[in-house]
């Protein structure tokens, strides 16, 4: 069983919308053993439209298609679809009285062009979409599944997760030539792409192949991470787990340290898990990451258990008068230096009175650079009542990636102090 996604707007071709839909829903069709082979961005033109539901209808099993089902002259997704499948479009009185009551609540006046969104394909079959107005539409042909979503990412994740997967569950659809598909990915941070392949050696020891399975290994770096993506194919659940956790063992064995995720959990979850097990709490200082570090712990529900509290101090001022940083450490060493981070993340752990505090001050460019001192530079400090010290690192010359990273590597040096794991 193979999958195509058609993304259609013309916001998405000129990049002024990312398409992360298909992402999305390549994710969710995986996790149910069906692999999408093709993905597609198409213009809002009638031709182009019906032209790729030609030959996505032809050469695929599932057809998925977002975007294109508003009111506008624009959207004439529902218009192809029935000159596609030749119906009638037909007016679903559901969809209508759906639209009309959101107009009320909002106490604005019911334009009738909305009436066209309630138009449906005569003999298809529809699904509510709680999060806005335009519906999901299923269309079956010569046992193939044609299915349209509103190209608003939320509202299309609520028709995947509500209607379009439990719809493939429960009529048993899934991938018949590729028997049980299963996918793992261990989130790395830390290391380069290159010296993570040296750690795990040869590779033929993890990947394989026969006549009854095959696993593949990807490696996939972004801004200083890297994710091992194993992907594993076979004839029976049983073997696929097997191998996949046989896998994870071996690649635990050889780059264990460096792995903080085997599921698709970030950075921050895995440290917050960390904090909450062994009862300890943190502050964070702040100067060149702006709060992003703060943020991250933030973004964890529950994280009040463990978080106390965060200061950006972004100015030397600040960096005195609320932190405790010494003016003539500033003056001889300057903001960004081992020994402000490490004075840095005392004071707010003493301030805070937590168990552990951490500091960032850097320069993220592009602009700031002295000699000696490029763009990209950051001391991260860290303080608990044993010991305080700062790491330096350099990143890149782009401003909110090296604050992406810096964040990142801030949390990482929390994960790999609370797990003894050397720090380098």
């Amino acid at each position: 069983m193979k999958a195509a996604i058609l993304t259609i707007g013309d916001e998405v071709l000129i990049g002024q919308v990312i398409n992360t839909n298909a992402s999305y829903i390549s994710r969710q069709l995986f996790s149910i053993g069906i692999p999408v082979e093709r993905v597609v961005t198409i213009p809002d033109t009638e031709k182009d439209i019906i032209s790729e539901f030609r030959k996505a209808f032809s050469a695929y099993d599932i057809v998925i298609a977002t975007g294109g089902l508003g009111p506008t002259h624009d959207d004439i997704t529902i218009k192809c679809i029935a000159i596609f499948f030749k119906m009638d479009l037909i007016l679903h009185k559901p969809t209508l009285n759906k639209i009309k009551k959101s107009f009320r609540r909002r106490k604005l006046v019911f334009p009738e062009n909305n009436i066209a969104q309630a138009m449906m394909p005569s003999s298809a079959e529809i699904f509510e979409n709680k999060a806005g107005s335009a519906p999901g539409i299923l269309l079956k042909k010569r046992k193939k599944i044609f299915f349209a979503m509103p190209g608003v990412p939320h509202e299309m994740e609520l028709i995947t997760r509500n209607h379009l997967i439990p719809y493939l569950q429960k009529h048993k659809i899934k991938s018949r030539n590729n028997g049980v598909l299963i996918q793992r990915t261990l989130h790395t941070i830390g290391i380069p792409e290159s010296l993570l392949s040296k750690k795990l050696g040869n590779l033929n020891e993890i990947v394989r192949r026969n006549k009854s399975y095959e696993l593949k290994l990807a490696f996939l770096p972004s801004n200083y991470e890297v994710r091992l993506r194993i992907t594993i194919s076979a004839n029976t659940t049983r073997k696929a787990n097997e191998l996949i956790n046989s896998a994870i063992k071996l690649i635990k064995q050889r780059a264990g340290n460096y792995i903080y995720s085997t599921d698709e959990s970030p950075i921050e979850q895995a440290v917050g898990k960390l904090l909450k097990r062994k009862k300890l709490t943190i502050a964070i200082a702040e100067s060149c990451t702006g709060g992003l570090v703060c943020s991250k712990l933030t973004n964890i529900s529950g994280s009040a258990d463990y978080l106390m509290n965060g200061i950006v101090s972004y100015s030397n001022e600040s960096k005195k008068r609320l932190l405790g940083v010494k003016q003539q450490t500033l003056k001889t060493y300057g903001a960004v230096s081992e020994r402000v981070a490490k004075e840095m993340a005392d004071g707010i752990r003493k301030r805070s009175k937590t168990d552990i505090g951490i500091s960032t001050t850097g320069i993220a460019g592009p602009t700031g650079a002295t000699p000696g001192k490029p763009v990209g530079l950051v001391w991260i400090g860290y303080s608990d009542k044993d010991v305080t010290f700062a790491k330096d690192f350099i990143f890149t010359k782009d401003r909110l990636r090296n604050k992406e990273i810096m964040s990142k590597m801030a949390l990482e040096i929390v994960r790999r102090k609370l797990l003894k794991i050397e720090i380098r």
